[in-house]
């Protein structure tokens, strides 16, 4: 791992930090060596940036070489886009007027240094702008209009023009930055390529357990990864990688979603890439991919505002009624009466405009088929929780499961493999979970899931470490083939 700093002038970083080469811009464009060099994160300090500067040339550059430019080309171009500084999210929103609403004037100014800034009471404000537009050097402005802050622009600061009473505070937030692990060059020879997996500690429900994550961390090593666990605050990190294996729960609402939009954009292999979440996540548009393959699933009718009369006719009852977005058995109601159906649909017609109804089929349980790129891993019965009619119960943030029964995959009927090998090619190639009810000998596709569970002790018992190691040896063919590279 080689690390640099980029700068127009030699003295323009007069900050010294251990183990990071400084480079000037003119070398770094114009030297071959530069080209020929791999795993290089360049950090992009130049005086300018404006369109076919030097400094745009670096990140440009860096791109082409397979480099990893902090900030890369499109985080400039964002900057520079006042739509795109503007379209703030909802979080970055409450954020802004929570940290600024004590500020009397019109206009604020926040110097942002390696994601922080030199009073702690903005440092939240300071690392959400900083994973928004990763660059080390930051100046963010603010105007306030009709009682509310906006963000008016953001943009890299030369190093030459931080105040000299700041460059103390600069130096430490760098050290600390590049005191990170990946920075550390503590291995012989390199890994070759960088996996972050995205966790959330502080998740009641994640896809995967403490043990099944160590295990995913353990194969990623043994294939030739450098594996770091990362979290929501280090969204700016992610143009350190090569690839990004999502482990916490998935939805186009949520932070998941930028995770795998950004890292798609940035050229990681993403593992659950944004596509897969827009199609599982959502089970109108699974309904209608089912129906348009001709797959066998429950009767099943797209609910609005105009059809409700006909849902009972159409599915029968009892029915089940879905939340588009819904996930782990939550935000799924299942309807005895047209009363009752009418008056859930009316409930989830307040925040979504369509519905999915169901025909309700009981059975003891529902076989899980797991599927990377078109390929089985596992398969598991998972039954019904005791007296109860889904596989979780939920009881505020605690949950209730029914048994899981893994089970070898030369075990499984052989329908049910077939039948969910045809389910995830509506979806995609990625990692799925598919859920099948079998009747009789009729297999019926009841979901098809991105970021599906895999737990130790569970989804796991039958390929052990085996899992792990498959799914491991998948990522590193897909990274090797999007960089158009050669196994060693």
């Amino acid at each position: 791992m080689t690390t640099v700093v980029a700068v127009s002038d030699i003295g323009d970083w007069a900050l010294h930090v251990p183990g990071v080469e400084v480079v000037l811009a003119k070398d770094y464009l114009s030297d071959p060596r530069w080209s020929e060099l791999e795993g290089v994160r360049v950090f992009n300090l130049c005086r300018r940036y404006r369109y076919q500067s030097e400094g745009y040339y670096v990140s440009l550059l860096a791109m082409a070489r397979g480099h990893t430019a902090i900030p890369n080309l499109n985080t400039l171009l964002e900057m520079r886009s006042r739509t795109m500084v503007r379209a703030v999210d909802d979080e970055l929103e409450e954020s802004i007027q929570r940290t600024l609403r004590k500020i009397q004037s019109a206009e604020f100014v926040l110097s942002i240094y390696f994601g922080e800034n030199l009073a702690k009471r903005y440092a939240p404000l300071a690392q959400r702008l900083f994973n928004l537009f990763p660059a080390p050097l930051l100046r963010a402005t603010f105007n306030r209009t009709q009682g509310r802050w906006r963000l008016q622009r953001i943009e890299p600061i030369p190093a030459r023009l931080i105040p000299e009473a700041h460059l103390p505070f600069v130096r430490a937030a760098a050290e600390r930055y590049f005191a990170r692990p990946r920075y550390q060059l503590r291995r012989r020879r390199p890994p070759r390529f960088h996996l972050a997996i995205l966790v959330d500690a502080k998740e009641p429900f994640p896809p995967s357990n403490p043990g099944a994550l160590r295990r995913f961390e353990k194969a990623a090593e043994k294939i030739g990864f450098g594996v770091d666990l990362i979290g929501r605050d280090d969204f700016s990190r992610l143009a350190e990688f090569d690839a990004l294996f999502i482990r916490t729960t998935t939805n186009v609402n949520h932070y998941t979603f930028r995770f795998a939009q950004s890292a798609q954009v940035e050229g990681l292999t993403v593992i659950d890439d944004p596509q897969s979440i827009i199609r599982c996540g959502n089970k109108v548009f699974l309904a209608e991919a089912l129906l348009r393959a001709q797959l066998p699933t429950p009767r099943t009718v797209v609910g609005n505002r105009h059809n409700l009369a006909e849902i009972v006719k159409a599915v029968g009852l009892p029915c089940v009624l879905k939340y588009p977005d819904s996930a782990f058995s939550q935000g799924v109601h299942k309807c005895a009466s047209e009363e009752e159906m009418s008056e859930k649909a009316s409930g989830i017609l307040e925040t979504s405009d369509l519905f999915v109804a169901q025909e309700f089929m009981p059975t003891e349980f529902d076989w899980r088929v797991g599927v990377f790129g078109d390929e089985p891993l596992y398969a598991c019965r998972y039954h019904m929780v005791d007296k109860h009619w889904q596989i979780v119960r939920h009881h505020g943030q605690k949950a209730e499961y029914g048994k899981i029964e893994p089970v070898p995959l030369d075990l499984v009927p052989p329908g049910v493999v077939r039948t969910a090998l045809r389910a995830t090619r509506c979806v995609g190639d990625g990692l799925y979970g598919v859920d099948i009810k079998r009747i009789g000998r009729k297999n019926f596709v009841m979901e098809v899931n991105d970021n599906p569970n895999i737990d130790h002790g569970y989804e796991d018992s039958v390929l052990g470490d085996e899992l792990y190691l498959c799914i491991m040896r998948g990522l590193w063919e897909r990274v090797l083939q999007h960089k158009g590279a050669r196994a060693r």
